[in-house]
């Protein structure tokens, strides 16, 4: 296993959202969760698994020609979500097609690259906890998630547990003004 790494593309954040993040979770009395680093907290937009070297460079590969326009979600619902145990932020309103596009299109690039990946809709959220067996009962102020950039992110294991890592990142098209209005 040496030759495999544990993969996924997600939204990084930037550091104010990852403030805003931290203090939400310190805001939520619940002890016994095991809450989420705040230097690991994404949003994840296609889990790969583990996945050998080859596979990584022709997945870098694959995906270098994505290309999508920056957009915003808007986390302003916290959820419980039983069969993973997972305490959630989750957004009221549909994700923005941009967020769909930019996940259906790292899916496909993927599966291109022969490996399989989850066929459920796609579902922006932020794990905040795990080991949850209850929905906290707290009121929260929406979270925006500007996004600018997609991430391939390895998940590390290290003595003090689980650390998520930034291998590469591919920033998103700019929208540039039209110098004829």
């Amino acid at each position: 296993m040496d030759n495999t790494s544990r993969l996924f593309f997600a939204l990084w954040p930037d550091d104010e959202t990852r403030q805003t993040l931290t203090r939400l979770g310190r805001s939520i009395s619940a002890k016994e969760f095991k809450w989420v680093q705040p230097h690991n907290l994404h949003v994840t937009l296609v889990f790969l698994g583990q996945v050998d070297k080859d596979a990584e460079l022709l997945i870098k590969q694959s995906v270098a020609g994505i290309t999508a326009q920056p957009f915003s979600l808007t986390f302003d619902s916290l959820s419980y979500w039983s069969k993973p145990k997972i305490l959630c932020l989750t957004c009221l309103q549909p994700a923005p097609e941009a967020a769909v596009l930019l996940a259906a299109a790292l899916a496909a690039a993927v599966a291109n690259c022969g490996l399989q990946t989850d066929t459920r809709p796609y579902t922006p959220h932020i794990t905040l906890a795990r080991h949850a067996r209850y929905l906290s009962d707290v009121k929260i102020e929406p979270i925006v998630w500007r996004a600018e950039a997609f991430c391939l992110i390895e998940s590390c294991s290290e003595p003090d547990g689980i650390r998520y890592q930034v291998i590469q990142q591919w920033p998103f098209i700019k929208p540039t003004a039209n110098p004829d209005q």
